[in-house]
């Protein structure tokens, strides 16, 4: 048995070992990325949508303790913070607090509304922030609930 002979190869990876590991890896990575970023765009227009009807939900409260919805001008504050003309002092959301679209970027509230038989809109700009768009850049408003992310 020879212990310490003098060329002995030491046991380890090659560089090219490492480098085709390391290559498998990304292009593992990439196929996993390409699979999951569209799932995360479709996850954020849901939650869009569910916050727009929970909002939808406390503006109805609002319009049944004081007879009539926030105006523009009052816009979604309304319901932390109630006008001067307010019949009820409380808090209509949870959290006392308003809600940003899954972007970051606050809803948007129009009353009377525009677009549906609703006496508002609300609607968040999508993920560009800018009205229109298409696909998670589309507006998300209390008149499109059906317009979800198809892909």
């Amino acid at each position: 048995m020879r212990e310490n002979a003098p060329f002995a190869r030491e046991r380890g990876f090659t560089l090219i070992e490492i480098m085709a590991v390391v290559l498998i890896i990304g292009l593992l990575s990439t196929l996993v990325g390409v699979a999951i970023i569209p799932q995360i765009d479709k996850a954020r227009v849901n939650t869009a949508q569910t916050q727009i009807k929970m909002l939808d939900g406390a503006l109805e409260t609002y319009r049944m303790d004081n007879s009539r919805f926030p105006t523009t001008e009052q816009g979604l504050r309304a319901l932390i913070v109630p006008p001067p003309d307010a019949r009820s002092s409380q808090s209509y959301l949870r959290d006392r607090r308003v809600p940003e679209d899954p972007w970051g970027n606050p809803y948007q509230y129009e009353e009377p509304g525009q677009h549906n038989q609703h006496a508002y809109d609300l609607w968040s700009l999508g993920a560009d922030g800018s009205p229109g768009g298409e696909g998670v850049d589309a507006d998300i408003g209390n008149w499109a609930e059906d317009d979800a992310l198809d892909s």
